[in-house]
């Protein structure tokens, strides 16, 4: 009878397979005539246009190499296209997609444009930022994190969901560093899993 013993399952955790089904094109699958949650703006959005880059980094200061992000992300008006979103978006404009972890170097990116303020259940005005939720395999949750912008001093100060982190340097986690790519906008923003710097998450 000891032979016929059930064996502990493994696990479960989002990996590692969790690119064919979500990025299959990433792995050279062409499963769907478009790549889904490529495109996140739609070529109609209004607004300055910005690169997203950045690394998702483990307690040993490691980059994670097989990490998936999704966006969630306001138009520059501030408007989510979602019925309760706050007015009207540009068509096309869909304020979601998917970005992947350089499969070598660990790096990621995305195009998008820089969201303007929103308006926070019972909150107030918030800040421009994008949510992010990210998953990769060792990860059993997917963790829920936000980006926010250098450039906005003055918003980030009085924004309600920063405000209610304590510690400077915390909140410091959350901030995206402004540089200039060929003329364009480009913000660093790199997550860190555990450890010295660890980035802010949320429960939600």
């Amino acid at each position: 009878m000891a032979a016929n013993k059930l064996r502990e399952s493994a696990s479960q955790t989002a990996g590692p397979f969790l690119h064919i089904g979500l990025t299959p094109k990433a792995v050279g699958i062409a499963t769907f005539m478009t790549a889904r949650g490529h495109d996140i703006t739609g070529s109609l959005a209004k607004g300055t246009r910005i690169r997203v880059e950045g690394a998702v980094i483990d307690g040993t200061g490691s980059p994670v190499k097989d990490a998936l992000l999704e966006i969630w992300q306001a138009n520059a008006e501030g408007n989510y296209a979602h019925p309760e979103g706050g007015g009207p978006v540009e068509e096309g404009f869909r304020g979601w997609g998917r970005a992947i972890t350089d499969f070598e170097t660990g790096e990621w990116g995305f195009d998008t444009v820089k969201p303007g303020p929103t308006r926070g259940r019972d909150q107030g005005l918030q800040a421009p930022h994008l949510n992010l939720w990210i998953v990769a395999r060792g990860i059993n949750i997917g963790l829920n994190t936000r980006v926010y912008f250098d450039d906005e001093p003055e918003a980030n100060a009085i924004d309600p969901v920063l405000s209610q982190i304590g510690s400077p340097g915390r909140r410091q986690t959350l901030i995206a560093q402004k540089s200039d790519q060929d003329g364009a906008p480009l913000y660093r923003f790199d997550i860190r899993l555990q450890g010295k710097g660890e980035t802010v998450f949320f429960d939600i």
